[in-house]
């Protein structure tokens, strides 16, 4: 078996992907944003969703390939390629790496520019929770942390093994949508609180049970300027 069909076998999922062929530099774009905002990934050019291999000319789809990510991503994305020959047809292997420049933006279907995620094989418009936790990533001086016992009856939820959509924490901590937004952030770039796509939206649970007690009994000093690039 070759390495083109070894890596076939492995089907789409979290770092993989298939294409025919890119018809368009635009709606690649979104696969490529999502690949570097995630755990970066493998592009297969050439192969169709069932895995069949169709072949494709590898300088056409390189030129796509370059176009989408200097052209239609931002910041532009950095990628590698490589050229495989399988039953006798071109396949064009494309890397990228997950990004230290998080989030990456690409337009949608209406021209505003977004960012996605990839989780499995599905991508996904990132939140803007998720948005502002790469962003605060990128940072070593974080937004202020303020403790009131509003914080604390959202704290105890969590603790009490609550899943909470966004709403549910706006009103449970009594703080506007932005800062609900920044405080949602902060708490899971400091690895306390975790989120989960449900079939409604993201759900908010809590993730570390003593990082969250360190953090109501010693304030927020310990987590501001430490490093979670």
């Amino acid at each position: 078996m070759s390495y083109v069909q070894q890596m076939i076998e492995e089907g789409e999922h979290q770092t993989q992907d298939f294409k025919m062929r890119i018809d368009d530099a635009s709606k690649i774009a979104r696969t490529l944003v999502a690949f570097a905002n995630s755990d970066g990934g493998r592009l297969l050019v050439g192969v169709k969703d069932n895995g069949a291999i169709t072949g494709i000319n590898a300088e056409e789809e390189y030129h796509m390939i370059d176009m989408a990510c200097q052209s239609h991503c931002k910041p532009p994305i950095a990628f590698d390629v490589q050229v495989w020959k399988a039953e006798g047809r071109s396949v064009l292997e494309v890397q990228v790496p997950r990004s230290a420049s998080r989030p990456h933006f690409c337009e949608d279907e209406s021209g505003q520019w977004r960012a996605y995620l990839r989780q499995s094989d599905r991508i996904h418009k990132a939140s803007p929770v998720q948005v502002k936790v790469w962003q605060y990533e990128m940072r070593m001086d974080r937004a202020e942390f303020r403790y009131d016992q509003f914080i604390g009856k959202l704290f105890n939820a969590w603790r009490d093994g609550r899943q909470l959509a966004f709403r549910q924490v706006v009103r449970m901590a009594r703080l506007s949508f932005e800062d609900t937004e920044d405080l949602l952030c902060l708490l899971v770039v400091w690895g306390i609180v975790r989120w989960e796509r449900g079939p409604r939206g993201l759900l908010y649970g809590l993730s570390d049970a003593s990082a969250l007690d360190e953090l109501e009994t010693q304030g927020a000093e310990r987590f501001r300027y430490k490093n979670y690039s």
